[in-house]
């Protein structure tokens, strides 16, 4: 793409990074075919392509219209577009620069503002989570009147509140470190929703890494990774949330050195793997940053590299798996949780469009429910038109979205990888008649080898 940047403004270095990333396009579309966006709409300016000319005039007229915040607005981030590209547009930090300057010179209704405040300053809390969500639960019957009223985002929010009352006081996970030290040790990240949402995720992953030989260790000053605030345009808000974080990793990595940073929330994955980038021009974070960045892993990748011990049970249960976009697309992790899946001998089946997002992209649910909303009902014929037994997933933006809207159960997978090696059932499967599945899958396998009729 030819771009018309003059040398005062090729001098700002964040010109200069969209200009880079702007001439690597070619206008080849194939884009356009993997986007969500633009497979509901079929407007261009709904797609990759289409966004991309609107941010480079943006940035060449250093002129914010309103036309440019609607359509920017309405991307996912799902970086599906990514994965697509023969060029290798980087797109993700293209959008994000484009989100920074709308935010600092767009033209937004103060509905709309007040929106974006008040989930900047709830969602990335744990204790102010909780609060909004009791909240929510008391105010949603009333939903239909709410949005009636002129609150759309209000009532978004409302349908993914839980239909039973949330529990007002969690156990937080606690370190696991053993009396004799163990080969590696690791810093487990909680994620602020979902250690909200479901903390049993977090004690699955715990005693997962426990039975390979790993010390886990919950660092107390940790917070909420930035991802939610730097998707809505508040640049500086996500860097001090990186800074507070790499401050507690390197203080814990004081006392000992630490093999990884495990995340189980694949979202918070992909920002914290992309600290370096965040912080590449902060002298005092840049190189900290970058190592940070180079230690962190999906609980799926480093598994992987502790080598995953042989399942205790098989129980052969039909598995949908919905990869998340920040897993697939933003860290490039679609076979491994498949293979490690049918390791601890899970039937899976294949979602169909497996590729489009669900509609849930950390906050786009509740700015922009009607597109989400379209998103969520064709991810959940696609997972209806494959009848699994149950749901597997990595983030919990994902299951929030979708649960409540099938019949089958949603874990997180790294609770069927503890179960099948050792683990509980997780506490959405304990209604499943899991026996008949052990039973029948047991039978299976001896016809295949031939030692019964």
């Amino acid at each position: 793409m030819q771009t018309n940047f003059n040398a005062l403004q090729l001098a700002d270095p964040t010109i200069a990074r969209a200009d880079a990333i702007l001439r690597r396009c070619v206008h080849c579309g194939l884009c356009t075919a993997t986007c969500p966006t633009y497979v509901l709409t079929g407007d261009e300016r709904d797609s990759p392509r289409g966004r991309i000319y609107l941010m480079k005039q943006m940035f060449e007229d250093r002129e914010v219209t309103p036309t440019m915040t609607y359509h920017i607005d309405r991307c996912l981030s799902c970086l599906s577009c990514m994965t697509t590209c023969p060029s290798g547009v980087d797109y993700m930090h293209l959008v994000d620069l484009a989100r920074t300057r709308i935010e600092m010179k767009g033209h937004r209704t103060s509905a709309q503002r007040t929106t974006r405040w008040i989930l900047s300053k709830v969602l990335p809390y744990p204790r102010r989570f909780r609060l909004a969500l009791m909240l929510g639960w008391l105010a949603r019957p009333f939903r239909g009147l709410i949005e009636k009223a002129g609150f759309p985002a209000t009532a978004a929010a409302l349908a993914l509140v839980p239909k039973a009352r949330p529990k007002s006081n969690l156990t937080k996970p606690k370190s696991a470190i053993g009396k004799e030290p163990k080969a590696k040790r690791v810093a487990l990240m909680l994620g602020c929703v979902q250690e909200v949402m479901v903390p049993s995720i977090s004690l699955a992953a715990i005693r997962l890494l426990r039975r390979h030989g790993v010390d886990v260790v919950v660092v107390k000053d940790e917070g909420c990774c930035g991802a939610l605030v730097h998707h809505l345009g508040r640049e500086e808000e996500a860097r001090d949330a990186a800074r507070r974080n790499i401050d507690a990793w390197t203080a814990a990595m004081r006392e000992k050195l630490l093999d990884a940073i495990v995340i189980t929330t694949s979202g918070c994955g992909t920002m914290v793997k992309d600290y370096g980038s965040l912080l590449s021009r902060d002298r005092g974070y840049a190189e900290r940053a970058a190592y940070v960045s180079g230690l962190t892993r999906d609980i799926t990748e480093f598994v992987e590299e502790i080598d995953l011990m042989p399942p205790l049970m098989w129980t052969g249960l039909r598995v949908a798996y919905h990869a998340p976009c920040s897993l697939q697309h933003g860290q490039k992790l679609d076979a491994l949780p498949l293979k490690q899946l049918s390791q601890c001998g899970f039937n899976i089946l294949e979602i169909p469009e497996g590729h489009l997002c669900c509609g849930s992209a950390g906050t786009y649910n509740l700015l922009e429910p009607e597109l989400s909303g379209e998103l969520r009902e064709r991810k959940l014929r696609n997972i209806a038109s494959v009848t699994p037994d149950v749901i597997a997933t990595a983030n919990i933006g994902c299951v929030m979205q979708l649960q409540g809207g099938t019949s089958a159960p949603f874990v997180h997978t790294v609770e069927l990888l503890d179960w099948a090696t050792g683990g509980p059932c997780p506490p959405a499967l304990e209604k499943l008649n899991v026996r008949s599945h052990q039973v029948e899958t047991l039978v299976e396998m001896a016809r295949e080898a031939a030692l019964i009729d």
